[in-house]
């Protein structure tokens, strides 16, 4: 082996705890065994490093001879083998890769908020002394709130006499989660509220509009169809997406709600996304456009 090249190997799996040589990135695995390990880590651990082979030849070589494994890709663990993606997944599914891990997948239970009255129905919802409410937070932040067993890998967390179970990986994602009830037009529901998701891009009814218009809510209204379609119909203190209203929202306050407006939604779904990769926090997607508020709400607006 080049002396170099193992050298470079010692180096990243003594400085880290965690290296994976793979085929690709974290971000863009370059092969399905290589993407099978990063989905596992990824639900583990908040953090690690990977190596790609792909870029450096001597190094997909030099690391085959190193471990003596003629595959890639390999996974380290405090400077120790573990092994290929058949292994690590065998590892993962009888829970000794996280004893592997041991802290590094454990991370410290997360302060959970909830709220008087969704405590009531939460409790309400355990029937039995082994049943707890299971919370899961999946990479992309979809909340799942269901009553469960817990699984002997998840964390347990107490809050006012009612037992939260969770995995690790659900653990660092839920950190100041707040748990509620909201009246909608199908009934009361959980509303999770996540300080760490990342901002996107939130639907509203017709009739949930109306009632925030109603109540005086700070609602930017932007249309963004046709000069001529918003001849035909329009809702009232709505502004038309032109040059000089482009402008403006350039200006605005990246905490201000925004609902965008089309005429069946999506339109104005692509104009919304746009506005948060403006950096924008609270922007909205009319369902169904103004032909759902004609529908729904106002039957004088007309429909086209």
């Amino acid at each position: 082996m080049d002396p170099a090249v193992e050298t470079t190997i010692r180096h990243a799996i003594a400085e880290n705890p965690v290296v994976l040589y793979m085929k690709g990135s974290r971000m863009q695995p370059q092969c399905g065994f290589s993407a099978s390990i990063v989905r596992i880590l990824d639900g583990l651990l908040p953090d690690y490093v990977t190596v790609d082979v792909l870029a450096d030849p001597s190094l997909r070589e030099g690391i085959k001879e190193f471990s003596s494994w003629p595959t890639i890709p390999q996974l380290y663990v405090r400077g120790e083998f573990i092994g290929g993606s058949d292994i690590v997944a065998a590892l993962h599914e009888s829970g000794e890769l996280g004893e592997k891990l041991g802290e590094l997948a454990r991370p410290p239970a997360p302060k959970l908020t909830v709220s008087a009255a969704a405590l009531a129905e939460l409790l309400a919802a355990v029937e039995t002394g082994d049943e707890c409410i299971r919370l899961d937070v999946s990479p992309t932040f979809e909340h799942d709130l269901c009553v469960g067993v817990p699984d002997p890998r998840d964390l347990i967390v107490d809050v006012g006499g009612l037992r939260i179970s969770m995995p690790p990986a659900s653990a660092r994602r839920a950190e100041g989660l707040v748990i509620d009830v909201v009246t909608t037009p199908e009934g009361t529901a959980f509303k999770l509220s996540n300080p760490n998701e990342p901002a996107r891009v939130k639907r509203m009814s017709a009739p949930e509009l109306r009632a925030r218009l109603k109540r005086g809510d700070d609602i930017f209204l932007v249309d963004v169809r046709t000069p001529s379609e918003r001849a035909i119909a329009h809702i009232e203190g709505s502004r038309l997406l032109d040059a000089a209203l482009r402008d403006e929202l350039e200006e605005l306050p990246r905490d201000r709600s925004i609902v965008c407006q089309c005429h069946s939604g999506i339109r104005s779904q692509a104009a919304a996304e746009g506005l948060v990769a403006m950096g924008f926090r609270d922007v909205y997607n009319l369902e169904g456009g103004i032909d759902a508020w004609s529908r729904d709400v106002d039957p004088d607006v007309p429909r086209y």
